[in-house]
């Protein structure tokens, strides 16, 4: 008995999702583009809308570009607070959300729990907003990281040679944000759980799109790669 009500459970969420996916695809007026930026807010309901849309527009602007050899988009939102999931990795084949995590800004950025200066500067030790393309891996200093190529002039192109990478960190760890209170700090990188770190890095590795966002003015009247 409980096994067949699990089935009509199942069931009923299932055909509940497809519905859902009908009802996105035949609203009237709606673009392609669109039709996925509902179904990746849907899947994704604490990420703001607004920002979905400025990394759709850059994970196409790349994709035009042959850019994108790997079709995840991590979404990283730097307004939210590091003791909050501020990063999102879709898979853009299915427009499902992969992963939701924590991720360290650069402590001189600043020091709380959402930054507010962001710089492409060599020695800054702050995060760079804008488009990254994610290339190959290396085990380094951090452990297994990622590199990542900036394809913004001025608000991230220096990325590479500042060594910006994705790697793993203690201080972006569960356990202690739970107990400090919000994340630690980086010297600008995309830093997450270093329990998490080797899984999201085979994840984005190898051409995949990395999009950072704040609502800061000099990013969005400069960024090439969020105009309409």
């Amino acid at each position: 008995m409980f096994t067949l009500l699990a089935f009509f459970v199942s069931q009923s969420l299932e055909n509940l999702y497809s519905t859902s996916n009908i009802i996105i695809e035949q609203k009237e007026n709606f673009s392609p583009d669109q039709v996925k930026i509902e179904k990746l807010t849907q899947s994704a309901p604490n990420l703001n809308k607004e920002v979905i849309k400025l990394a759709l527009r850059a994970y196409k602007r790349a994709f035009e570009q042959g850019k994108v050899k790997n079709t995840m988009l991590t979404i990283i939102d730097f307004s939210v607070p590091s003791n909050q999931n501020r990063l999102w990795i879709f898979d853009m084949q299915k427009d499902a959300l992969v992963l939701k995590t924590y991720v360290a800004h650069g402590e001189n950025s600043g020091s709380g729990t959402v930054p507010y200066h962001f710089s492409n500067e060599m020695w800054g030790k702050e995060s760079s907003l804008g488009t990254y393309i994610t290339e190959n891996t290396y085990d380094g200093h951090n452990g297994y990281s990622l590199n990542l190529e900036g394809l913004e002039e001025d608000l991230n192109s220096n990325a590479y040679k500042r060594r910006v990478v994705v790697h793993g960190a203690w201080y972006v760890e569960p356990s202690f944000i739970k107990k400090a209170g919000r994340a630690g700090c980086s010297w600008g990188c995309p830093a997450v759980a270093a329990s998490l770190a080797k899984s999201i890095i085979n994840l984005i590795k190898n051409g995949s799109v990395l999009f950072a966002y704040y609502p800061d003015s000099y990013f969005l009247s400069h960024s090439k790669y969020t105009v309409e």
